[in-house]
């Protein structure tokens, strides 16, 4: 075996380091064989030096090797799954995996937490009373057999090496390096035993890559990567210009989900991107002959309640409430104090700063601002207006949820100065910008 400052050395230098270099740090990384100071020389050495296609594939080989791999073989459908890269008001997965469940996927959904201004799936989810993230292996295989899906949280023994790399990497300055951002997504999604991958990359004021080019780099990116380590994948460049959906807040973004999944009316981006990502999915995982007509058997599954049912049996199995479905409303928390926030002038809504809504959130409880602290579930905003709406002064940009009096008032400038408001005529981006792959 290299040592391990001799591997760090060759990268620091601009070698091209070999697969066998790569498995033996990842090793050490699992092992504690390498410390954290080596840890973070490697990544800063990889964030100023890169990789190329080849190194960012054995790197994520050895970041999924470094735990356990999950296989599949009781099922008899094709195991796929949808990643994001974060947005604010993002609630597809919700969505989106119990349409797959009812078309004949099988979802086992990694997910996370909030990054930064980012809301997270798993957040949303632990405002269901009694709903578990955290299952056993085998409640999440069960479940995930019967409902069909399962979105549950990362396990220890899942990609181990990329939880102590990432915590390295996220108080080193070395988060943004894009083989390491790709190595650390793909590995986990490569440990849960996938046919079928596709990645929703989103740009705009509320994504983490606001860019289009580096948004672009990064789907192109984990594609190549991902094809390379032998998992079909696509990537869909969408927008993140303004909030996803109508709300944004963890228990107030189920509710908009739930609405949805019952067949009430959805905000069309929302709708549009959930069923753009499935018609991939289900052409990828071949239980559709092409995009569209994946696009229409996912229509069918939502309009028909047939997707419904799935989320109500994942919500069940994982513990939540057996008629969670029917009566979301009084089972998700409540925010005891709600307030408009008005429009100063009349016009049409010209940008929305949705990072700044994001942050309002956080400062709300709603995020965290420390890895350990706590989240208030039923703060937020809803019934958000989008870019384009025509508003007079005085009417609701949103309604603010807050604990209290005193946090409206905190909070409430922040949220009016985030959206601009003017005479110009105002045409809002597209929800999808681009295919990669």
């Amino acid at each position: 075996m290299d040592l391990p400052q001799e591997i760090i050395r060759r990268k620091r230098d601009g070698a091209v380091l070999r697969p066998e270099e790569i498995r033996e740090f990842v090793a050490g990384i699992t092992s504690g064989a390498v410390s954290d100071a080596q840890a973070a020389a490697f990544a800063m050495a990889v964030f100023f030096r890169g990789m190329n296609a080849a190194e960012s594939v054995a790197l994520t080989l050895a970041m999924r090797d470094s735990g356990r791999v999950m296989r599949w073989p009781e099922l008899s459908g094709p195991v796929l799954d949808k990643h994001s890269t974060g947005g604010v008001g993002d609630k597809v997965s919700l969505i989106l995996a119990p349409i797959l469940a009812a078309c004949g996927a099988f979802v086992p959904m990694i997910s996370g937490r909030g990054l930064g201004h980012t809301g997270g799936t798993l957040d949303k989810l632990d405002s269901i009373p009694g709903y578990d993230t955290r299952p056993g292996t085998a409640r999440f295989r069960r479940v995930v057999a019967e409902a069909g899906c399962a979105i549950v949280g990362q396990t220890g023994d899942l990609a181990p090496a990329d939880g102590r790399l990432y915590a390295i990497r996220d108080v080193t300055a070395t988060v943004e390096s894009l083989p390491l951002i790709v190595a650390s997504i793909l590995s986990k999604k490569l440990a849960a035993g996938l046919d079928a991958l596709v990645m929703d990359v989103k740009l705009g004021s509320g994504a983490f890559l606001p860019d289009r080019r580096e948004a672009e780099r990064l789907a192109r990116a984990l594609v190549e990567v991902a094809r390379g380590a032998g998992l079909s994948c696509r990537a869909l460049l969408t927008d993140m210009n303004q909030v996803l959906g109508h709300s944004a807040g963890n228990a107030l973004e189920v509710a908009e989900a739930v609405a949805m999944l019952r067949g009430e009316a959805a905000e069309e981006r929302l709708r549009c991107v959930i069923l753009a990502l499935c018609g991939e999915l289900l052409a990828l995982g071949g239980l559709a002959q092409s995009v569209e007509s994946g696009r229409e058997l996912a229509e069918k599954a939502l309009a028909g309640g047939a997707a419904a049912e799935r989320f109500a049996a994942m919500v069940r199995g994982l513990g939540g409430p057996a008629d969670f479905l029917e009566r979301a409303e009084s089972r998700l928390p409540k925010a005891p104090c709600v307030r408009p926030v008005a429009s100063p002038c009349g016009g049409q809504v010209q940008a929305i700063d949705v990072r700044a809504l994001g942050l309002a959130i956080i400062r709300l409880g709603g995020g965290r601002r420390r890895p350990e602290d706590a989240i208030d579930h039923a703060v937020g905003l809803s019934r958000v207006v989008g870019l384009g709406a025509r508003l007079a002064a005085g009417d609701p940009l949103c309604l603010l949820h807050a604990r209290s009096e005193e946090d409206l008032g905190r909070i409430e400038a922040a949220v009016r100065e985030a959206f601009v408001v003017g005479d110009v005529a105002a045409t809002p981006p597209p929800p999808i910008y681009a295919t990669v792959g």
